[in-house]
Order: C-alpha cells, then structure tokens, then sequence
C-alpha cells in the first residue's frame, strides 16, 4: 500500500467524530477513501451529518505519528506483515457479511485470503488441567482434518487451542490465526511471547486496532464478534458464567453460526457457562468429530481393510472416544465396528495404558504427557 493511500485509509478510519458506520456509508458512496476526500461539501452531504462532513476536513489527532509508525511497522517485514482493507480482495468474505466489519485490519504471517474452512475454539483463562488437554485435543484434531482453529490468544484454553492447532496442522497449511486486542506491535499477554512468534510463522495474527494500541480491556470484548465470525461455528470449552467466551458464543449466535460446548461436572464453576449454552440451545459435544461431522469438514476416513474388519491404528477409535467416559454402545454407534472386535480391541488400548475401563461398563481414554 502506497503511503497517500494508507494516510487516507487512517485518516477514515480513526477519525472519532465520524465512526465506523458513516465512513462504510462513505465508501459505498464514492468509493475508495482518498476519492472520499475530496468530495465537496454539498456531495458529503447526501450521506452524512454537517458534524462528520467539518470532521472529514482535518485529519484526526495524532494521524501523522500514527501514519510513520504503521509503515515502520511494514518495513520491519514486507513479506510477513500487510494491512487489509475493504477494498482488498485478500479482506475475509466472512467479516464482510457482518454488521460491523472492520475499515482495516492489521496482518502478520502467512499472505493471502484467510481460509474459509475455519473454526473458533474459545474458553477460560483460568481452565482446570482436563480443559487444557480438551482445547489441545480438539484443535489438534480439527488442524488435522484441514481446519484452521480460530481463537484470541489469551491464557488458558486460547493458547491451548493454538498449540493443539500448530500440533495437528500440515507444514503448508494455515494452522491458526489469532484475533488480539491490542496493536500488532506489541504482544499481550507476554507470557505468549514465544507463541505469538509460532503462530506468525504458521498462521496469522490479526487486529482492528493501529499500531500503538495498549490492551484496554474494553477492546478484548470487542474483537470476539471477529473471533466467531472468522469460524464456520463456535467451540467453547470451559467457562464461568461471566465470561468473555460467552460474548463469542452470543456473537457466533448472532451471526447464524453453530455454537458447540463440552459439558463439565455439575459441581465445577468452570463448566457452568457451557451448561448455560447448552440449556440455550448450543450443541452438546463429546469429540471433535462431533463437531466435523455436525459442519460437515468430517475427519480423514481411515483406510479400510476391505473384510469388515476394524481398520489398522488406534486413532480412529481413540479420536471417536473423545476423552470423556462413554458406553460400549455408545462407541459401537459412533464407530461402527462389532461388539467383539471393539471389546477386544479396547482391550488391548487398556494394556497399554490408552483407556481406563471405568465402574458401569464405561470406558474413557487416557491422555499422554
């Protein structure tokens, strides 16, 4: 983007007195934003207010800082840092479908359109142990169906959710993208230092705020509605009852996207959020199959022995388990293989320490260190 160019996309976007909506107003009408400027007065006037057109007259406060820090930013990584606009054709369909779809959003990592075969896994910042081993799972199963897994790169079940995708993920692929709140110049929470560097050299990290932007809390609400819009449906794994993962689960819903959740123990705070979605209406889940096969992105079929038998490897099994407790019945269902070689071969995944038959005919699997 050449520098007028990216000075007109900034002086549209941040300017406070005239908001996001009436600059969208202003592109539809006359296009990109540099033509925006130099309309008269009387032509501004048949799509805004006397204030926004007086406010499109001067450049906001701080705009020329601003303008030289983004394109250091740029310099600092041609090839691995871009800023997409509505007018570029790499800008995600998905966001655009949207009510409030962002003037500009700031890139790091791979170039090109965002993949549409997506997925948004969000939960607690705070998970227990199990949810943590749910979020690295599940997105690892999802990165090795070909699903990108879509999350804000928070603590807990966010950075899970990232390493289970960068995990599972083919070297080519798009593993994840991470949707911040703060400018992409900085990194927030700093313990994910390290991560945020994996996840640009894999995936994307995206923003809606400038370069500069400090995380304010009220922007980390804000940026969930780009989180569930990014994904054809919306995992949540852990949460309280007031909790920002409910935000997405809510905007996801808004969206007409599915919204899936995993049910925890009655007794725990940290399942009473995705026991609240459910009584709304999410879609109660057991394995990341359950939710492939729900949004149609299903899993790699496993290769057949062509005489009925069980086809070669655990993983099939194992992925169908999930790793809550499930019935045999249940899992002759999910998987379709006969009662006897099932038993037997659950067996076998008991001697070597993959799943632990529990009280009432039940069976879960185990996970490795």
């Amino acid at each position: 983007m050449q520098r007028d160019e990216l000075a007109a996309w900034l002086r549209l976007a941040l300017n406070p007195s005239l908001g996001p909506q009436a600059a969208r107003r202003l592109l539809a009408a006359f296009g990109l934003p540099q033509q925006v400027l130099a309309q008269t007065a009387t032509a501004l006037a048949q799509v805004v207010d006397r204030p926004r057109i007086e406010a499109l007259r001067q450049a906001p406060p701080g705009h020329e800082a601003l303008l030289e820090a983004t394109l250091a930013w740029l310099a600092q990584d041609p090839s691995g840092r871009d800023v997409l606009t509505l007018a570029d054709p790499d800008y995600p369909a998905a966001l655009l479908q949207t009510d409030d779809p962002p003037l500009m959003l700031y890139r790091m990592g791979r170039s090109g359109a965002l993949p549409q075969r997506a997925l948004a896994v969000v939960g607690s910042r705070n998970p227990t142990p199990q949810g943590l081993q749910n979020a690295r799972r599940f997105s690892r199963a999802f990165a090795e169906a070909g699903v990108t897994v879509v999350s804000g790169m928070a603590l807990g079940i966010d950075g899970a959710a990232h390493q289970g995708a960068l995990d599972g993920a083919a070297a080519d692929a798009v593993a994840t993208i991470a949707v911040v709140g703060t400018g992409l110049d900085r990194v927030y929470p700093r313990q994910h230092l390290q991560l945020a560097h994996d996840i640009a050299a894999r995936g994307m990290i995206l923003s809606e705020y400038p370069i500069g932007t400090p995380p304010l809390p009220a922007n980390f609400p804000r940026r969930n509605r780009l989180i569930s819009a990014l994904g054809q449906g919306t995992l949540v794994v852990e949460a309280a009852l007031q909790s920002g993962s409910l935000i997405t689960a809510r905007f996801a819903a808004e969206q007409g996207k599915e919204v899936f959740a995993i049910p925890g123990s009655i007794h725990s705070p940290h399942a009473r959020g995705c026991h609240a979605l459910l009584r709304q209406g999410a879609k109660l889940v057991e394995s990341a199959q359950d939710v492939l096969e729900d949004l149609r992105l299903v899993l790699p079929a496993a290769p057949s022995t062509g005489d009925g038998e069980e086809p070669e490897g655990e993983d099939a099994l194992l992925e169908a388990m999930g790793f809550d407790p499930m019935g045999l019945d249940a899992l002759i269902a999910r998987t379709g293989i006969p009662a006897p070689l099932l038993q037997a071969r659950l067996l076998e995944l008991e001697l070597a320490g993959d799943v632990a038959r529990l009280p009432g005919g039940l069976f879960q699997r185990q996970a490795r260190a």
